[in-house]
């Protein structure tokens, strides 16, 4: 069964021809209800038997970092999470140094390592010499730098104005791609549609857009006491936004949201990475931690005032409520935009907050079906929505992100239908109960990842993984003192 990825119906049984590293062929491979049609060409060297399963394009994941130490040293560990559910395509933002990510991308690009396509977004500086860019004269001389150093976009803050417009008109000048995490810092002079009229290609997380919609103030209106500097100032008093805006749905909303759609704005929510605000304990008890996650990386998610995103020092239930209210309202944004035409994607922005890479991602699903998506909304989100935002700077069409003759050919193969239960992508599956035994019993995980035509074993993949934990679990534990 093929889900195609760009919003048709699936359909099948098809046969799905690859040659190197593309697709030559979708063909029917007879009718429903009907045994399939016996001798179809063409004879293949390799034989990949999915019959009752189903097929979609790879995944593209907009919003990555690879980690490091001290949450997890090697970059393996995420390439293989990633590849085990799915994920075919990153854009790293940044995913680590630009010399080290150059690197990695022609490697990934070669198959010399087992890894997604990367794609080389940059903070503005990364990588060059020449002091920060705190003026519109670097700005324009860093981005035309970068576009000569292997980088394919910028990762944007809340820059300055005069920066901010010199940094968005120079990377389109050079078919660079741009998308910004437009910081609560800087947001009062640089929200979600100031940025866009300059030329931003992509928002990332909610940052700017409820700021571009406060109905009484024009800062949030934040405690006299606030230290954003303080992380758990800072991540719980943003969900306080959800009532300081203009209402859904409001004339206001509409033509906020319109303009938006005018001027192609693109957006890419990175729902899930925020989740564990709204239920902590769920996501410190998930079902993959203790065979997946590391015990660096799990320990680097527990409360901490140093570690960046670790800020639960005394997080409340008032704490969660506000992020539920909060994401009630973000829901209904990126639905409302959807719905109207705008396009969303998928970013997981894991390694922080309890999301591990990977899983995070397949959050990422779950989290836009409850915003209002119908799972084929969803998966066009995270297929073919993702391959044209990273093809649009370049004005070519995208190579990827859909299932289709003459693209590569980057699949997602699982025994279970993802859309009746998104749950079935997960690396450790659904728990679903056997009528036939009477006991429960997990079932899916992806079965197959194909990248660039190269067929990946996912569930090795994990075994991989879980070997790369369990290896760092028996290691000696370093001791430190302290006087």
């Amino acid at each position: 069964m093929l889900i195609d990825g760009t919003g048709g119906p699936p359909h099948g049984p098809v046969d799905i021809v690859i040659q190197g590293n593309r697709i030559t062929a979708v063909r029917g491979a007879g009718t429903p209800g009907l045994p399939m049609r016996a001798n179809r060409d063409p004879k293949a060297d390799h034989e990949v038997d999915a019959t009752g399963m189903y097929v979609m394009p790879g995944f593209v994941d907009l919003h990555v970092h690879a980690g490091g130490a001290p949450k997890n040293a090697e970059a393996e560990y995420a390439y293989k999470l990633w590849l085990a559910h799915g994920v075919t395509t990153v854009r790293g933002v940044p995913m680590a140094g630009n010399d080290l990510t150059v690197k990695e991308k022609g490697r990934s690009a070669k198959n010399e390592i087992v890894a997604p396509r990367i794609f080389n977004y940059q903070r503005p500086g990364a990588g060059w010499d020449q002091g920060s860019i705190d003026s519109p004269e670097k700005a324009r001389a860093y981005v035309q730098w970068a576009a000569a150093n292997g980088i394919d976009g910028l990762k944007l803050g809340a820059e300055r104005p005069e920066v901010m417009t010199a940094l968005l008109k120079t990377a389109k000048s050079l078919n660079l791609g741009t998308t910004a995490h437009l910081q609560q810092g800087g947001v009062a002079q640089m929200n979600a549609i100031k940025a866009a009229r300059l030329g931003l290609g992509t928002v990332t997380h909610f940052y700017g857009h409820f700021e571009s919609l406060l109905k009484d103030h024009v800062v949030q209106p934040w405690p006299v006491d606030m230290n954003a500097s303080d992380e758990q100032w800072r991540f719980g008093q943003v969900a306080r936004l959800w009532d300081k805006i203009h209402e859904p749905g409001s004339p206001e909303w509409k033509a906020y949201l319109q303009e938006h759609l005018e001027l192609g704005t693109t957006f890419d929510p990175t729902l899930t990475i925020y989740s564990a605000g709204r239920d902590v304990m769920k996501f410190r008890n998930a079902d993959w931690h203790d065979k997946y996650t590391l015990p660096s990386l799990m320990a680097f998610y527990e409360p901490s005032r140093s570690n960046h995103g670790a800020y639960w020092y005394d997080w409340t239930t008032e704490d969660e409520v506000a992020w539920r209210n909060f994401y009630q309202v973000w829901f209904k944004l990126m639905n409302d935009y959807k719905k109207m035409g705008g396009r969303v994607t998928t970013g997981s922005d894991s390694g922080f907050i309890y999301q591990t890479y990977g899983f995070g991602f397949i959050n990422e699903l779950e989290m836009l079906q409850e915003a209002g998506f119908h799972p084929l909304e969803v998966i066009q989100s995270a297929t073919m929505n993702g391959a044209l935002t990273l093809a649009d700077p370049s004005g070519k069409a995208p190579e990827f992100g859909m299932v289709r003759s003459g693209l590569l050919a980057d699949l997602v193969i699982v025994d279970q239908n993802p859309l009746q239960n998104f749950k079935v992508l997960y690396g450790t599956g659904a728990v679903r109960l056997n009528d036939k035994t009477g006991k429960p019993e997990r079932v899916g995980g992806v079965k197959y990842t194909v990248k660039d035509g190269i067929v990946y074993d996912a569930k090795q993949l994990l075994a991989d993984v879980a070997a790369i934990v369990e290896k760092q679990k028996r290691a000696p534990k370093s001791t430190t003192s302290q006087q």
